[in-house]
């Protein structure tokens, strides 16, 4: 499988993915709750 992946595309989704994963972190820290209709979502 291979996908030819541009340098700029990796770079782009690397900095996408570590945002989230830095707002999760925070998030977490923080005792951040769900809001009720991403709670509803869940179940």
């Amino acid at each position: 499988m291979d996908l030819e992946l541009s340098q700029t595309a990796v770079h782009d989704a690397v900095e996408v993915i570590s945002y989230f994963n830095y707002n999760n972190r925070i998030a977490d820290a923080l005792n951040v709750d769900l809001e009720r209709h991403v709670i509803y979502y869940e179940q």
